[in-house]
C-alpha cells in the first residue's frame, strides 16, 4: 500500500508540476492586453445574438451594446428562435428606450432544418442578413451578456493592432450562489486548462478556443472557413468555430475581462450539472475509451492528494499536501479573479468530483437519446 500511494503520489506531483510549469501557463489568468491604440479606426460592426426564450435578459443586453464608446457604427440582429416569452418584444422595447430602434433588427426564426442545431440555425440567420450590410467585423454574442461600454473597441483594436481574424472574450460568469461559487471558477479553470490562450494564440499550435459569449470575426474569414454551415451539427460551436478559423490559416485571440459578465445565474447544484452534462460527452467525441481515460486522469490529478490525507501514513500525507499546495496555486489565480476568500482554492478537489459525476450524466444522456439537451431541445444524439 505504500508503495502504490509514493507511485500514485508522485505521477500526481509530476502533473501539477507540468500543469504549473509547461502547460501554457492557462492558470495565469493574465487580464493585460497588448498595448492598444487609444480608439482604433471606425468599423462597422454587425451584432448576431440569437435568443430562445431570454425575455428577462435580452433587453440589458441590448441596450449595453447600443452604450458602446465605440466610434463606427454597430448594428444588431436579434433572431427570436421561437420563443414563447416575449424575447423580440423586450429586445425592441430595449431599442425604443435608447432610441435607436433603426440600430436593432429582430428576426423571427425559420423553422429549424436537419442537421443544424437551434443556436448556430439561429445565428445563420443573423449572419445572412448581417452581412448585407458589407460589414467589417462581426459580434457573435449571447442574450445574457451586458457587455462593457468599451467592449467592442477592444475587440477591434485587439484584431486591428494584432492583425487576428477572431478575437474572444471569456466574459466574467455569475458568481454568488454556494453552487456557482464552487463550480463556476472551475468551470472557466478547466475551460483555459483545455484551450490555454497562449496555445491558441500561437498559429504554431492547433489548440484552437473561443468563447462564444463574446466572439468578434472578420466576415471574409468565415466565409473562408466555410460559414457557419462549416459547423452546423456542433453543441461547442465556439471551439468548433475557432478551431475551423484556425485550420484555414485565421489567427486567434483568446482572454478574459472581468468587465463584460453574464447575467446568468445557476442558482442549484442541478442547473449547473444540467450546463456541464449539456457538452461534456461531446467534448469526448462519444467515446467510452476517452470518458475512461478521463476519470482516471481526473483522479489522478485532483483525487490523489485525498485518498493520500485518507491513508493516515505521514509521508503519503506529505506527498498528498505538497499535491494539494501545488493544486491550490494554480487555482488561487481564478478564484482571485471572482473574488472569493483564498480557501476557495482548496476545494478543487470536490469540484472534480461534481465534475466527474456530470461528465458520466452527460454519456448516459447521450446515450438515452438526450444529449445535448437545452430549452427543449435534445440536439447531440446518436
Amino acid at each position: 500500500m505504500l508503495i502504490a500511494g509514493i507511485a500514485a503520489g508522485a505521477l500526481c506531483f509530476a502533473a501539477w508540476l507540468y500543469l504549473l510549469l509547461a502547460h501554457g501557463g492557462f492558470w495565469k489568468v493574465e487580464l493585460s492586453l497588448p498595448e492598444l491604440p487609444s480608439e482604433p479606426e471606425p468599423r462597422l460592426v454587425a451584432v448576431v445574438i440569437p435568443a430562445r426564450d431570454e425575455a428577462d435578459v435580452i433587453a440589458a443586453t441590448v441596450k449595453s451594446l447600443l452604450s458602446q464608446s465605440f466610434g463606427g457604427p454597430i448594428r444588431i440582429f436579434v433572431v427570436d428562435d421561437h420563443s414563447s416569452d416575449g424575447t423580440g418584444e423586450a429586445a425592441a422595447i430595449a431599442a425604443r428606450d435608447c432610441g435607436r430602434i433603426g440600430s436593432v433588427t429582430v428576426i423571427a426564426g425559420q423553422a429549424l432544418p436537419s442537421g443544424w442545431t437551434g443556436k448556430l440555425w439561429a445565428v445563420q440567420q443573423g449572419v445572412e442578413q448581417a452581412v448585407q450590410l458589407d460589414p467589417d467585423f462581426l459580434l457573435l454574442t449571447d442574450a445574457d451578456i451586458v457587455h462593457d461600454q468599451d467592449n467592442i473597441s477592444k475587440l477591434v483594436a485587439l484584431a486591428e493592432h494584432g492583425s487576428y481574424d477572431l478575437t474572444s472574450f471569456m466574459v466574467k460568469l455569475h458568481c454568488s450562489s454556494v453552487a456557482e461559487r464552487l463550480l463556476i471558477p472551475a468551470f472557466v479553470f478547466f475551460f483555459f486548462m483545455l484551450y490555454p490562450p497562449r496555445w491558441t494564440r500561437d498559429p504554431r499550435r492547433k489548440t484552437a478556443g473561443a468563447a462564444g459569449g463574446c466572439m468578434l470575426v472578420r466576415p471574409q474569414v468565415l466565409q473562408r472557413a466555410g460559414g457557419i454551415a462549416a459547423i452546423r451539427d456542433q453543441i461547442i460551436d465556439d471551439c468548433a468555430l475557432a478551431a475551423e478559423v484556425k485550420e484555414s490559416g485565421g489567427r486567434i485571440w483568446l482572454g478574459l475581462t472581468p468587465n463584460t459578465f453574464s447575467t446568468r445565474s445557476y442558482k442549484s447544484f442541478a442547473a449547473i450539472e444540467r450546463m456541464i452534462a449539456r457538452t461534456a460527452f461531446n467534448q469526448l467525441q462519444h467515446s467510452l475509451p476517452l470518458l475512461i481515460g478521463a476519470i482516471f486522469g481526473l483522479a489522478v490529478v485532483y483525487l490523489v492528494p485525498l485518498a493520500l490525507f485518507a491513508t493516515g501514513k505521514a509521508l503519503l500525507i506529505a506527498i498528498g499536501a505538497a499535491c494539494w499546495l501545488m493544486m491550490a496555486a494554480a487555482y488561487y489565480p481564478m478564484v482571485k479573479f471572482y473574488g472569493l476568500s483564498p480557501l476557495w482554492a482548496f476545494t478543487l478537489p470536490g469540484s472534480a468530483i461534481f465534475y466527474m459525476f456530470a461528465t458520466v450524466h452527460s454519456a448516459t444522456k447521450f446515450w438515452s437519446g438526450r444529449g445535448g439537451e437545452w430549452k427543449g431541445r435534445a440536439q447531440d444524439r446518436r
